[in-house]
């Protein structure tokens, strides 16, 4: 199938302007800059192969980022991808309120997370999405993204503070 001058031009206009906010989106899932690069690079490819059908959704945006999480949960599935995780490979940005600290930490622990609530907990709290639109997302139950939420911040929690249980018993 030949692709349009029209058709090409309307893509690289989109991935452009949504580029920067679907890599973070891949790094907060991943952890590591050149993952979140080869995953944006695989999502890229699947939207470009779909174009026809992502511009005529009403929400591409969210295409977009069903797209992206699929593709990590689909490499996170495969037995024969080589796992590593980066120490101190993260690309350092001055957080809003000079936490840097803090920012790095919440990173690696999220990175410890198993696949699915790190997913979940991207897709909440990063991307802003509602409970069913996660479990749409994700295509899954709206009480698996109720249950993997509340599993993966209570993690988080006990990462974060290990010591807060101590100090409250």
């Amino acid at each position: 199938m030949a692709r349009s001058s029209a058709y090409d031009d309307e893509f690289t206009e989109y991935v452009s302007a949504r580029s920067a906010w679907l890599r973070q989106v891949a790094f907060l899932l991943c952890g590591d800059w050149h993952a979140a690069d080869e995953l944006l690079q695989v999502a890229v490819t699947r939207l470009y192969l779909n174009w026809s059908r992502v511009r005529a959704v009403e929400n591409s945006d969210g295409y977009a980022r069903t797209v992206l999480v699929n593709a990590y949960l689909a490499e996170r599935r495969s037995s024969w991808v080589r796992r590593v995780i980066p120490f101190g490979g993260y690309e350092e940005r001055p957080a809003a309120d000079g936490d840097l600290d803090g920012v790095l930490d919440l990173r690696r622990a999220l990175v410890s997370l198993p696949p699915r609530q790190r997913a979940v907990l991207v897709l909440r709290y990063y991307c802003d999405l509602s409970v069913e639109e996660t479990a749409f997302t994700l295509r899954c139950s709206q009480g698996n993204v109720k249950s993997q939420t509340a599993r993966g911040i209570d993690r988080l929690r006990r990462m974060l503070h290990p010591h807060a249980e101590e100090v409250s018993s």
